[in-house]
């Protein structure tokens, strides 16, 4: 995480109530950074280190919808007050729908899309505020996915796989736009990981089949734990990857190397 020799990493990190966004912020704080962690509602059930970190006001939670411009300002203006000068942000607030094109809604569209590629945005427009504000450069990790680059046979993509390949195209044009002024910014793309989202658009009683089917398809023959994209994330925001924007990192156990994507 990008920070002076003198001075503690400051994290902003969206969608960070589950999944790969609250593994980030766990992870992010065993490093010694102070994290802001963003989402619509504080996690169901925090962890003891959660819970320890905002006692000691190393973490802040903000309650926060990527899709609301306001909501964001403010949330980056609170993690600046609060815990200094933000160095690093992780967008990984995103959510998903199942629903085939020809049912999919106006009203869904524009929620997926205004959540992973709006919302992305507006997280990383103000942490580049932010950076250049304090006058220190910081980086930005974007989460995006396999389906900015290959389809699901399974259908039902449209909306998420037009968001998460607009994150990618996001990425390299600020990566461009602001390598000049010191600021990386870069992608991870998890495959298949254990996360709420993950599951949300799966019949209960097709879990286990679906489990089966991933299992059988990914090279590594499993998931990822939400940890395993979230340490890629974190090491593309720390001095290990100075010299690397306008990336992406695939972290999907080999789905996109054998072309394989059924969900």
């Amino acid at each position: 995480m990008p920070a002076d020799s003198n001075r503690r990493s400051v994290v902003v990190i969206t969608g960070a109530s589950s999944g790969i966004g609250q593994a980030a912020a766990i992870l992010a704080l065993r490093g010694g950074a102070r994290v802001a962690a963003l989402g619509l509602a504080p996690p169901s059930a925090p962890t003891g280190e959660w819970s320890a970190a905002e006692e000691a006001g190393d973490l802040l939670f903000a309650e926060c919808d990527v899709r609301v411009e306001g909501d964001v300002e403010a949330a980056f203006a609170r993690a600046s007050a609060a815990l200094g000068p933000v160095t690093g942000a992780i967008c990984s607030a995103g959510i998903d729908t199942g629903a085939p094109s020809h049912e999919l809604s106006m009203e869904t569209w524009h929620k997926v899309v205004e959540t992973n590629l709006t919302g992305t945005f507006l997280t990383c427009r103000a942490a580049i505020r932010s950076f250049r504000e304090s006058g220190h450069p910081g980086a930005i990790v974007c989460i995006s996915s396999p389906w900015s680059f290959v389809a699901p046979r399974v259908g039902g993509a449209a909306a998420y796989a037009a968001s998460k390949g607009g994150v990618s195209s996001l990425v390299r044009a600020l990566s461009v736009e602001y390598a000049g002024a010191g600021i990386r910014v870069n992608a991870v793309t998890p495959g298949a990981t254990e996360t709420e989202l993950m599951w949300a658009n799966v019949a209960p009683e097709d879990l286990a089949s679906t489990r089966v089917k991933i299992n059988e398809e990914v090279p590594f023959g499993r998931l990822a734990d939400p940890e395993e994209p979230a340490r890629a994330a974190l090491w593309l925001l720390g001095p290990e990857a100075g010299y690397i924007t306008g990336a992406n990192l695939t972290c999907d156990g080999g789905v996109l190397a054998a072309g394989v994507l059924t969900v």
